[in-house]
C-alpha cells in the first residue's frame, strides 16, 4: 500500500472513536486531514458531533465539509483528539509540529479526556529524535533563545543544527500564533522527559514538540493491517468498538 493509502486505513480505524454528541479535537496534517475528510463524510450522513480544529488551515477544511466547529473557550472540555504525529516511539511519546501547529494540538489535547494518534508505520520508532523536534520560539530575542536551546539540550545529552524554518516565500515560517519555529535535529533523544523539562525554563520558548503522556492510543497502519496500541495508563481504549 502506499503512504497515502496507509494514512487512511489509520484515519478510516480512528472514525470508529467518533460517537454522536462528542465533543472532537481535530488534528493537524496530512494524516490528520485524511481523518477530517472521513469525517465530514460522516457529518453528512447525519453523525452530530461538534468540533474544535488545532489550525487555521484545519478549521478552513472542516468548515468547508460542513463540520460543526466551536472553540476552546466555548467547549473548554473535549471527549477525543483524533490527531497524527512525527514520530511515536514504544510509550505513546510523540514528536509533534512537522506542520507547524505544535502548541494549538497540545493545547487540544490536554483539553481533552483522550487523545488517539493515527500514523502509518513509517513513523513508529524505538527512539524518538530521527525527525527534528520542533520548538515554537517568540520572535523577540530569538537568537538568545535559540542558543539557550542549544545548551540546555545538551546537558540532557541532545546534540545538533538548530534552525529557523523557512516558510514558502523564504521568509521564516510563522504560526498561527505568529511566532517562530526552530528544527532541532538531533538525530535521538534519550531522556525525552529531560529535555522536556530543561525547554520548559527557557523564556523564549512558547511550547515544544514532544508530546509525553498526552496519548491513550496510536493507530498505526503498516503493510500487515492496522495495529491499536494502548498506552499504558487506567483509562485505556478497547482495540476494537
Amino acid at each position: 500500500m502506499s503512504s497515502d493509502a496507509l494514512k487512511v486505513a489509520a484515519a478510516e480505524r480512528a472514525l470508529q472513536y467518533a460517537q454522536p454528541k462528542m465533543r472532537l479535537g481535530l488534528g493537524t496534517g496530512s494524516t490528520a486531514a485524511k481523518f477530517v475528510d472521513l469525517l465530514g463524510a460522516r457529518v453528512r450522513d447525519g453523525l452530530e458531533v461538534v468540533a474544535v480544529p488545532t489550525s487555521e488551515a484545519t478549521r478552513i477544511q472542516a468548515a468547508a465539509l460542513g463540520i460543526p466547529l466551536t472553540t476552546l473557550d466555548e467547549t473548554p472540555l473535549l471527549d477525543l483528539t483524533i490527531d497524527g504525529a512525527d514520530e511515536v516511539d514504544d510509550e505513546l511519546r510523540l514528536i509533534k509540529g512537522g506542520g507547524g501547529a505544535l502548541l494549538r494540538e497540545k493545547i487540544v489535547a490536554a483539553a481533552s479526556d483522550r487523545m488517539i494518534v493515527i500514523a502509518d508505520a513509517t513513523k513508529r520508532v524505538h527512539t524518538l529524535g530521527a525527525f527534528a523536534l520542533p520548538i515554537e520560539i517568540v520572535r523577540f530575542g530569538a537568537t538568545a533563545t535559540r542558543n539557550m536551546i542549544e545548551m540546555l539540550a545538551g546537558d540532557v545529552g541532545c546534540h545538533g543544527k538548530i534552525t529557523v524554518r523557512p516558510g514558502k516565500d523564504g521568509q521564516p515560517f510563522l504560526t498561527d500564533g505568529g511566532n517562530l519555529i526552530v528544527d532541532c535535529a538531533f538525530g535521538r533523544i534519550d531522556d525525552p522527559e529531560g529535555l522536556d523539562d530543561m525547554l520548559k525554563v527557557i523564556p523564549g520558548v512558547v511550547e515544544n514538540g514532544l508530546f509525553l503522556g498526552l496519548a491513550d492510543a496510536a493507530i498505526i497502519a503498516g503493510a500487515n493491517g492496522v495495529e491499536v496500541i494502548e498506552a499504558n495508563y487506567d483509562d485505556t481504549l478497547p482495540e476494537d468498538m
